[in-house]
């Protein structure tokens, strides 16, 4: 099971690559990933990358991994491993019709009440609680037994990890109950109006650790994420004190004698582009959205080497060998800048330097004071 923390450093295709490689020494059965998003996912598998799973959050609380997660992996033969299921122990009798507590006493449930107020509050934890009591009384089965059965359910989960805690709290027996009764149309109806009452959490699967609001039990991570050291680094220019440039260790940097990006005081300007990793691989293969999700991810580690963020910046454009393509990567553009909504330019190119390439894309930021 691997986890990577950001996407800007493009480590985490190299790891895989290695470990692929060692599956197929025979020195690992299986690759698993732990909290991938699905863009990532699918950049992984465009990479040919033998993914069998994806460990992620889902719950009656969290139904993220039940869209486009679901969707990829039932096409490309993934599985997900559901963790969360029981939201903490939040999704159990305990807390059904209970007063909203001041504080919560362990790790574990301060992070899933942050799932809680994310998602609508005590009051919408209330209206799911009290779905699943009621399909409960009706197969004689608990709580947790149809949160879990919800989860079970869903077309593209393998397995459920509901966590114990020795001397504490063990439910090997209850846990099987799951396994002894199925949810009917019915049920899922009554599911159904309690899910209306809540809201969708925000992003995709693992946003929690990645960007606001950050669902951990620890609050915002953006310390941590902030320390971790720029891909690339910063190179100031002899005579220009307000001007910085940045390679990207592309060949085609020093050949044609241009910089992956250029800071001139608050301003950045990323050059064009494509989805090349290190001296000239491409990422994604024939996947024109795995390309673009590359790129993106390139630009925002250019900026932020370049001391900016992605929400700094104020222009795209972006340019398709193909003008079929342009909704996979509008998807995918709008997935990353649709909280920013920078000025954009869409355009058939109609070929771009370098086989396989389909899409190419650069941007400008200005650097808020």
């Amino acid at each position: 099971q691997f986890h990577w923390w950001t996407f800007e450093h493009p480590g985490y295709i190299d790891a895989m690559v290695e470990l692929a490689q060692l599956r197929q020494e025979g020195v690992i059965r299986h690759l698993g990933l732990a909290n991938f998003d699905t863009a990532h996912l699918r950049l992984l598998l465009a990479e040919g990358i033998p993914i069998a799973s994806n460990q992620v959050c889902i719950s009656l609380l969290d139904r993220r991994a039940t869209e486009a997660m679901s969707a990829l992996c039932l096409e490309r033969g993934v599985r997900l491993l559901a963790y969360g299921v029981l939201g903490g122990g939040f999704l159990g009798e305990r807390w059904l019709d209970a007063p909203e507590p001041a504080s919560v006493p362990d790790w574990s449930k301060m992070k899933y009440r942050r799932f809680i107020d994310a998602v609508g509050g005590w009051p919408a934890l209330q209206a799911v609680l009290r779905a699943a009591s009621e399909i409960g009384r009706r197969h004689g089965v608990s709580v947790s037994n149809v949160a879990t059965r919800w989860v079970l359910e869903q077309a593209a989960v393998a397995a459920t990890i509901v966590g114990a805690r020795l001397g504490e709290s063990e439910h090997r027996a209850g846990n099987l109950k799951p396994f002894t009764f199925a949810l009917d149309d019915e049920d899922r109806a009554l599911l159904d109006t309690a899910f209306a009452q809540t809201r969708r959490l925000p992003g995709d699967c693992g946003d929690e650790y990645r960007r606001p609001p950050y669902l951990t039990a620890s609050g915002d991570l953006s310390h941590h994420l902030d320390s971790i050291a720029p891909v690339w680094a910063r190179v100031p220019v002899p005579g220009r004190s307000e001007r910085w440039t940045l390679d990207s260790g592309s060949v085609w940097e020093p050949l044609a004698g241009y910089s992956r990006a250029v800071r001139v005081r608050d301003r950045i300007l990323v050059s064009g582009t494509t989805a090349t990793h290190g001296s000239g691989h491409l990422v994604g293969g024939n996947d024109v959205a795995a390309q673009a999700t590359f790129i993106l991810d390139k630009i925002a580690a250019s900026i932020k080497a370049l001391g900016g963020r992605l929400e700094d910046v104020v222009r795209t454009r972006v340019y398709l060998v193909d003008a079929g393509d342009w909704r996979a990567v509008s998807e995918v553009h709008g997935a990353y800048f649709g909280h920013i909504r920078p000025a954009n330019t869409l355009l058939q190119a109609g070929a771009l330097v370098g086989e396989g390439y389909r899409v190419e894309i650069e941007a400008e930021a200005i650097v808020d004071p």
